[in-house]
């Protein structure tokens, strides 16, 4: 066995077992460690087969950002995770069964899967050819280049989703002090300012 398929072994197995540990473990600060360690293995397994981007995009945006952000809301949260736990344990016959019907659904497919005609079917990972263009630069030829508009479009329905979604849950609070920048900036400073005689041995 070559080292690309040891290291193949290896990520899958630390990935699978991170996920189970994910759902098993008792302490929410420890599922989301093990889920921490499922990206990182997943990202591993993104490099053996040629996808740098996507396995760099797994490390900075779901362990940098999202898998962090779990942690701290998991942390800073004062939540009674027992009695959420005792919440749940009533749907665990209905988890077993979905997840019974999962795996006869995996199964059913493993069963009828066939190679599509004119496809070839490599042995190891070894024997991947070399591409002409790096899958880096094909990505960012086809995103920046092939479909600009259709990328900046999506970008612009983003920015508007984000913008509606500040809109519909800002909620002005009259207890709380804001900052009025337009009253600000046209204040009169003969009005804004007053000078006072202050005698010597008297106060204000």
């Amino acid at each position: 066995m070559t080292l690309a398929g040891l290291a193949f072994y290896a990520f899958a197995v630390t990935t699978v077992a991170a996920g189970l540990m994910v759902t098993v473990s008792r302490n929410p600060v420890h599922s989301v460690l093990w889920l921490i360690l499922a990206f990182l293995s997943s990202a591993g397994l993104f490099v053996l087969v040629g996808a740098e981007f996507v396995a760099m995009l797994l490390v900075i945006v779901y362990v940098g950002a999202v898998a962090v952000l779990f942690l701290f809301v998991v942390m800073m949260l004062d939540v009674d995770f027992a009695e959420l736990k005792a919440e749940l344990a009533k749907y665990v016959p209905l988890a077993a069964l979905v997840g019974v019907v999962l795996l006869m659904q995996l199964a059913l497919v493993l069963g009828a899967w066939t190679t599509a005609e004119g496809v070839t079917v490599i042995p190891t990972l070894a024997d991947l050819p070399a591409p002409e263009v790096h899958n880096t630069r094909a990505l960012g030829l086809v995103l920046y280049d092939r479909h600009f508009l259709l990328f900046q479009l999506a970008g612009l329905i983003l920015l508007v989703a984000m913008v509606g979604a500040i809109l519909l849950t800002l909620r002005h609070r009259v207890d709380v002090k804001r900052q009025d920048v337009l009253a600000q900036m046209y204040r009169d400073p003969a009005k804004a300012l007053e000078l006072k005689d202050v005698k010597p041995g008297q106060g204000l």
